[in-house]
C-alpha cells in the first residue's frame, strides 16, 4: 500500500460496470486497474501497489468469496469492498464477517461509491502507518540499551524517520551507525522501497563515482553495457552514504548537485537522470573541523546536516553493557554452537571498567573470543584479552566459581532480567559473608568501590 497515490483494482466480469466505476473513480483522482476474473486478479496482484479492491460477489470461474480469501492471504490488511446485486445482500454480509471491508449494491450510487472508497483509503493508510511503525520499532529493538542517551537516539529515529529530511549520523567506528540508518528507513514512508548502502571509504574516487552515478556503454574501456548507479537503484527509497567524511572533493561536488537538483549524470552520458532518493549520511569524523581544514565542502555539510543524530560511544553508556553482553552471548553462542549459562560478576566488572575504543564491535569480538576459549558454561576473567584485564587495576584475581560467583544469563536478552540475576547474586554473596563489605567484594572478585555502586544501584545499601 502507499500513502502518496490512490490505487484500486476492480474485479468484475461485466465490462459496462467496470467502465462506469472507472469513470467515477478516475474523476475522483484514483488510478484504476481492471481484472475480468478472480484468476486474472491474482496474476496481476504481485505487480500492483493497492489501497483497496472492488470485487464482484458472483463471477465466472473463481467467485468473490474465494478471491477475498486469496487476496487477504497475499496482501494482509488490504480493504476489499464487495459488489453484489440487490437480492444478494445477505451473501455480502457473510463476506464482511470473513474479512471484507464493506459492500455496495449494483449499480452503486456515485456519491456512496466515493464515500466508501474514501473510508477504504483512510483505512489502508492507517494499516500502512502501523506497519511502518512496527518495522521501525523492530529495528530500534535491535539497538540494545536502555540508558537515557540510547533512549534519546531511538526517539529521534521514530521522530525523524517519517520526514524527508537529509540526516547526518555521527559516531565512532563500531557504534552502530548502520543500524540507525536502517531504523530511519524503516520508519519512513519509503520503507517499501530499497535501502541502498555505499561505503565511501572502501572505494577509490574513480570507482566510487561510477558506483554512485553509474555509466553508459562505451564510457571507458570495459564499459560494455549500461550500468545504473546507486542513486538510480535507490529510486523511491533511501541512499545511505557511510563514512562520507572520506569522500574526495570532486565527488562531494557531484553529491551536492544530486541533492540540490535531484539529478545525476552517469559517466559518459550527455543527458541527466532524475532521482528520487532520501539521503542518510554517516561519518566518524568531525565534519565541522574538516570544513575548517578545507577537506570537506561547507555547502555539502549544511545540506547533509539538516538533522544530526549522534550515537554515544560505549564508554558513555556503561549501564548498557550487561544488556549488550546478554544479547551478544546468546547470538554468538548460537553462531559458535556453544551454550553460555552464566558469567562471573568479575567478568562483567572488567567489561564495565574498559573504555572500549572499538565500541560495540570490539565488545562483540571480545565476547566471541571468550566463548570460543571457554571450556565451561560460565565465563570468567581468565577468558578476557590483556587490554581488557589491564584496565581493572584494583580488582583481585578471580576466585574459583561457586554459587555466589555466577550471574545467570536471561533467556530473553533484556536489561531488566540480567539486572535481576545480578541483584540475586549480590544478595547471596552478602549473606554468605555476613554482610561484610570487604569480604563480599573479594568473594565476587570486584573492587569495594564497585560493590558500593552496585549495592546502591539495587537498593541494598542497608543490608
Amino acid at each position: 500500500m502507499t500513502t502518496t497515490t490512490k490505487n484500486v483494482l476492480i474485479v468484475d466480469d461485466e465490462p459496462s460496470l467496470r467502465l462506469l466505476i472507472r469513470a467515477v473513480l478516475e474523476d475522483d483522482g484514483w488510478t484504476v486497474h481492471e481484472a475480468v476474473s478472480g484468476e486474472q486478479a491474482l496474476e496481476m496482484l504481485p505487480t500492483l501497489t493497492l489501497n483497496t479492491a472492488l470485487v464482484d460477489m458472483r463471477m465466472n470461474g473463481m467467485d468473490g468469496m474465494t478471491l477475498l480469501t486469496e487476496i487477504h492471504a497475499r496482501v494482509p490488511g488490504l480493504p476489499i469492498i464487495m459488489l453484489t446485486a440487490y437480492g444478494n445482500v445477505g451473501s455480502a454480509v457473510v463476506a464482511m464477517k470473513h474479512g471484507a471491508f464493506d459492500y455496495l449494491t449494483k449499480p452503486a450510487d456515485n456519491e456512496e461509491l466515493k464515500a466508501v472508497m474514501t473510508k477504504a483509503l483512510n483505512y489502508s493508510r492507517l494499516v500502512d502507518e502501523n506497519e511502518r511503525l512496527r518495522s521501525a520499532v523492530k529495528v530500534t529493538e535491535r539497538m540494545i540499551g536502555n540508558s537515557q542517551v540510547m533512549r534519546n537516539v531511538k526517539e529521534l529515529i521514530e521522530q525523524a524517520g517519517p520526514s524527508e529530511a537529509t540526516i547526518l549520523v555521527l559516531g565512532e567506528s563500531g557504534t552502530g551507525k548502520e543500524l540507525v540508518a536502517e531504523g530511519l528507513h524503516r520508519a519512513s514512508h519509503r520503507a517499501d522501497k530499497p535501502l541502498i548502502k555505499v561505503n565511501c571509504a572502501a572505494l577509490p574516487a574513480d570507482l566510487l563515482e561510477s558506483e554512485l552515478f553509474g555509466y553508459v556503454k562505451g564510457a571507458f574501456t570495459g564499459a560494455t553495457t549500461n550500468k545504473p548507479g546507486r542513486f538510480q537503484l535507490a529510486s523511491g527509497g533511501t541512499l545511505f552514504l557511510d563514512e562520507i567524511g572520506e569522500m574526495e572533493q570532486v565527488i562531494q561536488a557531484k553529491i551536492l548537485r544530486a541533492i540540490q537538483e535531484k539529478i545525476v549524470e552517469p559517466l559518459g552520458s550527455v543527458a541527466p537522470v532524475e532521482t528520487d532518493v532520501r539521503i542518510i549520511a554517516a561519518t566518524n569524523r568531525d565534519l565541522k573541523a574538516e570544513v575548517e581544514k578545507g577537506t570537506f565542502r561547507e555547502d555539502l555539510f549544511y545540506r547533509l546536516s539538516v538533522l544530526e543524530i549522534r550515537i554515544p560511544p560505549l564508554r558513555e553508556r556503561p549501564d548498557d553493557i550487561p544488556a549488550l553482553v546478554a544479547h551478544l552471548l546468546e547470538k554468538l553462542g548460537q553462531k559458535n554452537n556453544k551454550k553460555v549459562r552464566s558469567v562471573r560478576p568479575s567478568f562483567l566488572d572488567a567489561l564495565s571498567r574498559y573504555t572500549w575504543p572499538g565500541n560495540v564491535r570490539e565488545l562483540e569480538n571480545v565476547l566471541e573470543r571468550a566463548i570460543i576459549l571457554s571450556r565451561s558454561e560460565v565465563l570468567g576473567t581468565e577468558l578476557l584479552p590483556p587490554q581488557v584485564l589491564n584496565s581493572q587495576a584494583n580488582t583481585t584475581k578471580s576466585p574459583p566459581a561457586h554459587k555466589s560467583d555466577e550471574i545467570s544469563l536471561p533467556r530473553k536478552t533484556t536489561s531488566t532480567s540480567l539486572d535481576d540475576a545480578e541483584r540475586h547474586a549480590l544478595i547471596d554473596a552478602l549473606e554468605s559473608n555476613q554482610n561484610h563489605r570487604e569480604r563480599t567484594a573479594d568473594a565476587l572478585g570486584i573492587s569495594r568501590r564497585t560493590l558500593q555502586y552496585k549495592l546502591k544501584k539495587y537498593g541494598l545499601t542497608r543490608r
